[in-house]
């Protein structure tokens, strides 16, 4: 919880009344692996902060698994257009790796906002960072070749390559695993060569 609070302290800090409040709601939740924390057609009732583990987002398109999003340690992670509206999801979270997340439920968010109008900026701050990774996402995986896709993915978020299935990164990156696979090996193969 440590983290968390100092993150939202880093955006501005949180008065007394508020940091309690938020202490007194947040526990940890303990995940595993390969965990569903939301199901596709269920509708998001926690946002979340990850202090350990890896999670992904993903959704059917006939019979294709694509995966949307990884987020991390130092994170916070939900269902969008579910969480806010209270809509049945379109996406499935699910547990990458074990680990341990701290959730708010939609209202208790709601009373925060309420009771606690200063935790409005903060939201603020925080939507607009993950907004912004958002349309990055949308840009790399739309706009870009392939091979730069996967330059990009080296570039902004190298650690994937260590932590996540060759299938995940393939599918969020919107190409084959073959196509991935190729890619990896033309990269490597370039810079041995120093091209």
């Amino acid at each position: 919880m440590e983290e968390l609070i100092a993150l939202f302290n880093a955006i501005a800090p949180l008065s007394p009344a508020l940091e309690e409040y938020l202490r007194d709601l947040l526990k940890p939740r303990y995940a595993g692996k390969k965990e569903i924390l939301l199901r596709e057609g269920d509708i998001a009732k926690h946002i979340n902060y990850i202090e350990k583990g890896l999670v992904r987002s993903y959704y059917w398109i006939e019979e294709e698994e694509v995966c949307s999003w990884f987020m991390k340690e130092g994170d916070i992670f939900v269902s969008v257009q579910s969480f806010f509206f209270q809509s049945p999801s379109y996406e499935t979270i699910e547990m990458i790796e074990d680990g341990i997340i701290w959730g708010i439920s939609y209202s208790q968010l709601q009373h925060a906002y309420k009771h606690f109008p200063e935790f409005n900026y903060h939201r603020g701050v925080i939507l607009e960072k993950y907004y912004s990774l958002s349309e990055q996402r949308h840009y790399m995986t739309r706009r870009q070749t392939a091979y730069k896709r996967y330059v990009s993915l080296l570039e902004r978020e190298q650690y994937l390559l260590q932590r996540v299935p060759a299938k995940y990164l393939a599918s969020y990156l919107g190409m084959t695993e073959g196509t991935f696979s190729h890619i990896r090996s033309e990269y490597a193969a370039k810079s041995r060569k120093g091209l």
